[in-house]
């Protein structure tokens, strides 16, 4: 269900698994977060190919991180099956939000609004979710995305400071908390929450020892939610990516260790966005997953997770 961008700079997911497994990406470092523009090539978020079923017809989502990579390709999967879709973005990553939006007012059946915000300050991120869902008229699936890393540490844990540790467990899973807590305020019987969590919950780079643990308490966070939110008929679910080829990437990897992104999986290559989106599909609708709930799905490549 992913295919070519009418971006030319986009790789395309129509290639063959050998013509993918040959890529390579150009040595390439930007700051973080990040932003789709200064990608060599741009990711593919299905843009142009995501053909939708309906599947999620008159829902309302809201998307933390929904900007870039899988937040955005998300966000246009979800709005091409009819959702209603919000999204936030830090201030510096207000032109990627705007293309966001962009792409989905000119394919997608549903609308979106984009929400400035940083969910590290708690205020914001409960603010984020009032705001979201009286914007949609309500709420109906959440999809925690926001997340961080940092990776350019030459000397490895020994590199490590302080408030490095506080600033990615205050995004990836402070900022989770804090803005699935609120939701709980807005979502009912048949809603759907999913967490972004990681390959490097289950099998950690040496060098993301702060970004690996912040990824296995969200895969704990996930199992914990689902047993005492089903009473309540609301699902709870991950999604475990394995090497994607988002701004993270560029933003926070060392540039020469870029070129060789994802070669290790067994697949031999990264996956773009767009291939996480049938995953987070799945997981939102109530017809194919209506009794899924506590599990982690991998989009990893071959990489397990068991």
């Amino acid at each position: 269900m992913t295919g070519t961008n009418t971006n030319d700079n986009t790789q395309s997911t129509n290639m063959t698994g050998e013509e993918l497994s040959k890529q390579r990406f150009p040595q390439q470092a930007q700051n973080a977060p990040g932003t789709t523009a200064a990608m060599t090539p741009e990711p593919d978020h299905g843009e142009s190919s995501w053909k939708g079923l309906n599947r999620l017809e008159g829902k309302r989502a809201l998307i933390t991180g929904g900007d870039s990579g899988i937040g955005r390709a998300t966000a246009v999967a979800f709005a091409r099956e009819g959702a209603h879709v919000a999204i936030s973005y830090l201030p510096s990553e207000i032109e990627d939000a705007q293309r966001t939006r962009e792409i989905i007012d000119i394919g997608g059946k549903g609308e979106c609004k984009i929400f400035e915000t940083d969910i590290r300050d708690e205020a914001k991120a409960r603010k984020l979710v009032d705001d979201a869902a009286e914007a949609l008229g309500g709420l109906d699936i959440l999809v925690n995305d926001a997340g961080t890393q940092q990776g350019r540490r030459p000397q490895g844990f020994a590199d490590l400071k302080g408030e490095e540790m506080r600033n990615i467990f205050a995004t990836n899973l402070l900022g989770t908390f804090y803005v699935t807590q609120q939701a709980l305020n807005h979502l009912n019987a048949g809603s759907s929450i999913i967490n972004v969590t990681s390959i490097q919950a289950y099998d950690p780079s040496a060098n993301l020892v702060d970004y690996a643990a912040t990824k296995a308490a969200l895969t704990n966070f996930t199992a914990n939610l689902a047993q005492q939110l089903g009473p309540r008929g609301i699902r709870v679910n991950a999604v475990a990516p394995g090497p994607i080829w988002t701004p993270l990437i560029t933003s926070t990897m060392p540039a020469d260790k870029v070129e060789d992104f994802g070669k290790n999986t067994p697949l031999g290559r990264a996956g773009q966005p767009s291939e996480l989106a049938g995953a987070m599909v799945f997981l939102a609708n109530n017809v194919e997953a209506s009794f899924v709930s506590g599990t982690v799905l991998a989009v990893t490549g071959g990489e397990p997770i068991f």
